[in-house]
């Protein structure tokens, strides 16, 4: 009877073990640069529903081969635009950055987490309430934005990838002629 309850116990702990390291992976998103990857921590707590629709693109995809339409000098790197910004199949240089998924629009989830060197904004429209699958990483503090645009995490490790992302246009709103491009994103470490 001990072997036995030893066992169950052993398998009781595997399994709870390995949900968590499943779970602990779920929270977490990588993106593939030509430079090396990006790990970014989602924060799921303050924007539920934002992390849930870039962790079903990314399983789905859709983020792969997406360019890094919109790239300004000490502000951030605008890409996810799933509609006209995919490098491999139906890229539109002239209209990345005003498509999204298939999905609908997600309500704000606004919160007081800072906008600083490496956190992961969702982009929207002057509509609060438009976000969609495009997202932006900081270069630099942007403390105009606290409050105004919604957080989905941050980024943990390979910043110094993001940091060679090309630069676009300034005098054309970062607009970036053949841009750099997410070669694949992936859920987990």
């Amino acid at each position: 009877m001990n072997i036995l309850r030893f066992a169950f116990a052993g398998a009781l702990f595997l399994a709870t073990t390995t949900s968590a390291v499943v779970a602990q992976a779920a929270e977490f998103i990588t993106i593939q640069l030509k430079d090396g990857p990006v790990v970014v921590e989602l924060n799921d707590k303050v924007a539920p529903k934002h992390v849930e629709r870039i962790k079903a693109l990314a399983t789905a995809g859709e983020y792969d081969n997406v360019a890094f339409h919109r790239v300004i000098e000490g502000f951030m790197a605008q890409t996810g635009d799933v509609q006209y910004g995919d490098m491999s199949a139906g890229f539109q240089p002239d209209a990345a950055g005003t498509g999204g998924s298939s999905q609908p629009d997600l309500p704000q989830e606004f919160s007081d987490v800072p906008f600083e060197r490496g956190t992961v904004g969702m982009a929207r429209s002057q509509d609060p309430n438009s976000a969609n699958s495009q997202f932006f990483i900081m270069f630099a503090p942007g403390d105009f934005l606290n409050g105004q645009y919604t957080v989905v995490g941050k980024v943990v490790s390979g910043m110094e990838n993001v940091d060679k992302i090309k630069r676009g246009d300034e005098a054309n709103n970062g607009s970036v002629t053949d841009p750099d491009r997410m070669i694949k994103v992936t859920v987990g470490k």
